[in-house]
């Protein structure tokens, strides 16, 4: 536990300078779009309460594993994954929206440290997806075994923390953006 624990400290560590390079470059537009004329709040607002919700069917998934149920535990990761996929998709439309109108992150240092930090959230979220998928696996194979709690715990603790990382995104990239 304590390596991951770690490893979850090098990773704030990493989204603190995304968040430190964003907000230097956050009003650096260079004739390119400001966050008001690209950002459609509804739908990043949705994806948020998406993300959220996925934190809530984690603890479910969660109060299933203390009480030893199995089919409870990876029904809940299935959940919490199918939101995550939804939670990426949702960002990879958003993404592929803001380039057709030529939102690029070459456009500007604003959108260079949008695309950046926004893209190395739902990278992480996409390796959160994969690992709920490994172990659905291995809790169907082994059981909620020792092991396999504590394998949960610390994805447990992962997912958790890219929710408290996506509130800082929501609040700093996009709340404040559009009042700029």
């Amino acid at each position: 536990m304590l390596g991951f624990w770690i490893y979850l400290m090098s990773d704030a560590l990493i989204f603190a300078a995304l968040f430190a390079t964003f907000g230097v470059l956050s009003t650096s537009y260079a004739g390119g779009p400001s966050p008001r004329e690209i950002f459609e709040l509804e739908l990043v607002a949705l994806n948020t309460a998406i993300l959220l919700v996925s934190s809530i069917t984690y603890g479910f998934g969660m109060l299933a594993m203390e009480e030893n149920k199995v089919r409870a535990t990876q029904m809940w990761l299935l959940v919490t994954g199918l939101l995550g996929a939804a939670f990426v998709g949702i960002e990879l439309y958003e993404f592929g929206k803001l380039i057709a109108e030529g939102a690029t992150p070459q456009r500007s240092g604003f959108l260079s440290g949008f695309f950046t930090l926004v893209a190395t959230h739902g990278l992480h979220v996409t390796f959160g997806i994969i690992w709920i998928v490994v172990m659905m696996v291995q809790v169907g194979q082994r059981g909620l075994i020792l092991e396999n709690k504590r394998r949960l715990m610390c994805l447990s603790m992962f997912w958790h923390f890219l929710d408290v990382i996506w509130i800082g995104v929501f609040t700093f990239v996009y709340l404040l953006g559009m009042l700029r």
